[in-house]
């Protein structure tokens, strides 16, 4: 987290600016804290952003999106206002460190944690797509590795099934690193799109490197459409799967279903299969947090005007781990139930990544979050 800067506003819908998660390109994500004591990430928008009705649209449907898979496989929003000047969204703040953190910090995973990541990602696509939904731009900077599972993150460029574009037809957006082929020429993108960015998210989980290599992105974008995955570090028993979910032709990929089951059975508690040093970062999440104070650059902040809404229903679900007692030293979960504060419920995201160069849609920064792959 990054001190709050001299004209950041100390509070925004109710919410208390703790200090910054990350800023970018779209706008800023904050720490935040409710009268009530609950921690959440607020996004805004910004300010020229938020005069285009589009990009209104756009932060909208991320909202809905959101809430539509809700915090089993994503952050639960906790309250959002697309309509006022500002438009932020606020969600469950997330304890533990990005895929692509993870894996700079403690090396590749090891193929019984590439094979339980893969298969409750495979089924939080199956929810995604379920809910009439397509993420459009799945990367290791995208989910979060929790004690209870893998969480998907930053659905700004999601589209609902059949829905009309908000970007011109032949506009490419998304992640050049994890494109589908036919994301890349600016194609519809559709479930299969999706399960392609899975096969490349768990070849960068399993070797430390994208499978499509490039240091510029009509480079990358080449290599995506035209070139084979490099599978070089993956296990050998992975790499049919992988490979099949690479394929160029959506109709060679598994549906997330089938892909789950090829990668075998999600019985195992997700925190048993994790790295001890990887859970102990897990816990050093949630241990911090508890400490958080609001920290500002030397400056007298603005006060914007809470939202006008009526009350709503607030809970807090906090997921995280710091000594669970039935993993021994390796680390712990812990659920803390709150009471209902002034806050509408929703769940808290950390700061969506830039993992790669951006089309169309930059991302929000990640503060002191290291690069994407």
């Amino acid at each position: 987290m990054h001190p709050l800067h001299p004209g950041d506003p100390a509070r925004i819908g109710g919410y208390t600016l703790l200090g910054r998660l990350g800023s970018g390109g779209m706008g800023t994500v904050f720490l935040a804290r409710t009268a009530g004591g609950r921690v959440v990430a607020l996004k805004t928008v910004r300010e020229e952003l938020a005069r285009e009705p589009e990009f209104r649209i756009r932060f909208r449907l991320e909202a809905e999106a959101a809430r539509a898979i809700g915090a089993r496989h994503g952050a639960a929003v906790v309250d959002a206002d697309t309509q006022g000047t500002m438009p932020w969204l606020a969600t469950e703040y997330l304890l533990g460190p990005a895929l692509d953190e993870a894996v700079q910090r403690y090396g590749p995973l090891p193929e019984p944690v590439v094979r339980a990541l893969g298969a409750r990602l495979a089924d939080t696509l199956a929810e995604i797509h379920g809910a009439g939904l397509v993420h459009r731009d799945l990367k290791p900077s995208n989910i979060l590795i929790t004690a209870s599972a893998p969480r998907v993150i930053d659905f700004g460029i999601a589209r609902a099934l059949g829905a009309r574009r908000v970007t011109r037809t032949g506009q490419t957006v998304g992640t050049p690193a994890y494109m589908s082929p036919e994301q890349a020429v600016g194609r519809e993108h559709e479930p299969p799109g999706d399960v392609f960015a899975l096969g490349g998210v768990l070849v960068f989980a399993a070797s430390g490197h994208g499978p499509f290599p490039g240091e510029q992105t009509a480079d990358v974008l080449h290599w995506v459409r035209y070139g084979d995955p490099d599978l070089t570090g993956v296990p050998d028993a992975l790499v049919p799967v992988l490979r099949a979910c690479l394929s160029k032709e959506p109709d060679g990929r598994p549906d997330p279903g089938q892909l789950r089951d090829q990668l075998g059975s999600e019985a195992t508690e997700f925190a048993q299969v994790l790295p001890g040093p990887l859970l102990a970062d897990i816990g050093r999440h949630t241990t911090g947090m508890w400490e958080l104070r609001p920290t500002r650059s030397p400056g007298p902040p603005p006060e914007l005007p809470p939202r006008v809404a009526g009350p709503t229903r607030r809970r807090l679900l906090l997921a995280g781990a710091g000594g669970l007692t039935t993993l021994g030293a390796a680390g712990v979960s812990v659920w803390a139930a709150r009471r209902t504060d002034a806050a509408p419920d929703s769940p808290r995201t950390r700061a969506p990544g830039t993992a790669g160069p951006r089309l169309d849609v930059q991302g929000w920064g990640r503060g002191n979050r290291a690069g994407g792959p």
